[in-house]
Order: C-alpha cells, then structure tokens, then sequence
C-alpha cells in the first residue's frame, strides 16, 4: 500500500492528477463529501476517516486546492479517499460524483458575491443536487446550514436560540448569505418531504480556525480603516473548524439523527469584547472604536430613513432589522447536540491560540 493510501482518480475532461494521486482503485465510495477542499471541507473527510469510514468520495470543484486534502490521506493510509473533480451545476458531474454514494454531506455554499452568484452557486447548485438524489434510495443527506437562518430580530435581548428558534420570516431584509442558506434549507426540506429520502440538517454558528477568516460581523465592522466594535458583550456562538467538523460527522451518521436539526457551537462562552481584546493581545494591534447598541441602533434608523427620502441613492447598509440580528444579542443551547454523543475536541483556550498563532503568521509571497 503506498503511504498516501488508496486514492482514486475521478477526473473530468481528461484533467492531470497530481503526482501524489497516482495510485488508483476501483469506484468504491458511499460517501460523498461536496466542498471537500474548501475551509471545512477536509476537517469533515479527516472526522470521517477518525470515525472509521473508510469509502468516501470528496467532490472537488477547483483542482488547485486538492493539496488541502494531502494531509487526510497521510494521516489515513488505509482510508480509501476518491476524488472526483466536478461542478454542482453540471448534470453529469453529478452522475458521476453521486455513483454508489448513500450518504452525502453537503457543504458547497457561496459565502461571497452578488446576491444572484450565491443564489446561484448555493440554491440552484442544491437543486441539482436534490434532482440527482431524489429517487436514490436508501439515501442521507446532511445539509450544512447556518445559524443565520433564524429569525432574531424581533427576539428582545438575551433571547436563547435553540432549535425550536423560529426561522427567519424576512430573509430580504438580511444579508445576502442569511438569505440564500434559508432558501438553500427550505429547499432541501420541501424535497425530502416529496422524495422521503433522510435528511440531517446541522446549523453552525461562526466557524473559525487556521485558514478561517479573523472577524464575524457578530463582532463588528472594518470601515475606512477602523475596526468599529458593535458586537459589546455578546456572546459569540463560536465553534472551532475540528469541532464543527466533528458534529457534523456525529450528527451525519447518528442513527436517530433523520428529520433532526443541530445546533453546533463550542461549549466555551467567548463574548464579542474578549475575542477582539484576544486578538489585539495575541495577533496585532488594531484601531478599534466601541459602538454601543443603541448608538448602533438610532444610526440604523437614521441611513434607513435616508434611504427611504433618497428613493434608493444612498444604500440601506444598516438597518435596524440587520443591527438587531447581527448585534442585538443571543445566548445559545447546544444541548440536543451534546445528547447525540457529540463532545468539543479541542478547549477553547487551545482552539483561539491555534487560530490567533495563524493569524500572526506572515502571509506567503504570492505564487508561493
């Protein structure tokens, strides 16, 4: 067995594989893993290899990351890892991508861009998806969805957010990722109750780590070359990559998981004010300017109300309904996740070191 494992090549348009793929198998996989090289994407193929599977397909849409999944089949020489370099918009990729598969971890989402592009890329790509699934069976779907599908806004602050938090109920009035993941997971729902294939859908909070990026909007803004601090003492639902990765694994192949949805954050309570001091301490000095919430808020209804005598000229940045939902202040329960066996990897203390010991790190010349 070479020490990069058994790794297959799925290529598309008669694409070169790198040198460490030339070891081949035969198509084998059950599991198919979409965003495979993105920022999670080879956390949830190494949590699956530590949980013993060992036939997973990892579809990849843009080649030059596949370095990022190097690792997985170091550390996992026995695991039997395909790649299969496709596109969710292709109908045949699909095909490809989805043969012999019985569960699918979906976590290919737009996180940037106009709002027609993550449209684009994380609803009218699922829909594909689903059309390609829907008369598989047996056949599981775990959804990555987000916590910023629930609607927040009019909860008051301090509200407590769990599972039973009803969903947003104006997704227009969000930001343009909020609202394509709500119509992402509205999607997968209406498809599963026409189909009746399994469906898992877990709802991270602020996935941050190594590669991840060094702000939430939960913690504030970056604006003119001053960081304006919105976020005071809330809480941040905050889950470290390893351990986002890990609930999402657990909650996948729970076998009492189907119809349920998880809420995944880290147990450890980091507020909006001790990450950005954090930061400052461990990673560099920033200019930062504390804005309280209801400055915050007569702010917000002052550009809305612009915005309104403009007819349009000057954008709705702030608006009350977005300062409430990003800045208005939650708690959150992920209790029904820790009933399921799911147990935080790596201590928060060890998780923001790791990821603030990156972020010091200088970034490499380009081409590098």
């Amino acid at each position: 067995m070479s020490t990069r494992g058994h790794v297959s090549r799925l290529l598309m348009r008669g694409a070169r594989a790198p040198r460490w793929l030339a070891d081949s198998m035969e198509n084998t996989g059950k599991i198919l893993v979409t965003g495979a090289a993105g920022f999670l994407g080879p956390r949830v193929v190494l949590r699956l290899c530590a949980h013993g599977h060992r036939q997973i397909r990892c579809l990849v849409r843009d080649r030059n990351k596949l370095p990022r999944l190097q690792n997985v089949a170091d550390q996992y020489p026995e695991a039997r890892l395909e790649f299969c370099f496709g596109n969710l918009k292709s109908a045949s990729d699909l095909t490809r991508a989805l043969d012999g598969v019985d569960l699918v971890f979906h976590l290919a989402a737009a996180m940037k861009g106009t709002p027609a592009d993550m449209f684009l890329d994380s609803v009218v790509a699922s829909r594909n998806l689903l059309d390609a699934i829907s008369d598989r069976k047996p056949m599981r779907v775990v959804l990555v969805s987000t916590f910023g599908v629930y609607g927040v806004s009019g909860l008051g602050r301090g509200a407590l957010v769990n599972e039973q938090t009803p969903l947003e109920a104006h997704p227009e009035r969000r930001d343009p990722y909020s609202h394509s993941k709500l119509a992402q997971e509205q999607l997968f729902w209406d498809y599963q109750r026409k189909h009746g294939f399994e469906l898992v859908v877990v709802r991270p909070g602020v996935i941050y780590g190594p590669g991840g990026g060094q702000f939430s909007v939960r913690v504030g803004l970056n604006l003119f070359g001053v960081f304006l601090h919105l976020g005071g003492a809330n809480q941040l639902p905050l889950t470290y990559v390893d351990n986002c990765a890990e609930a999402i694994v657990v909650a996948g192949s729970h076998p009492d998981a189907t119809g349920q949805v998880y809420n995944v954050h880290d147990d450890g309570v980091v507020t909006s004010r001790q990450y950005l001091r954090a930061y400052k301490k461990n990673v560099r000095r920033i200019r930062s300017i504390r804005v309280p919430y209801p400055a915050m808020m007569l702010l917000s209804q002052a550009v809305e109300a612009y915005h309104r005598y403009s007819h349009g000229q000057m954008p709705a940045v702030f608006t009350p309904y977005k300062t409430a939902a990003n800045w208005g202040g939650n708690r959150f329960d992920n209790s029904k996740l820790k009933s399921i066996g799911w147990k935080q990897l790596i201590g928060t203390e060890d998780a923001l070191a790791r990821t603030f010991q990156e972020f010091r790190a200088p970034a490499p010349p380009a081409g590098a």
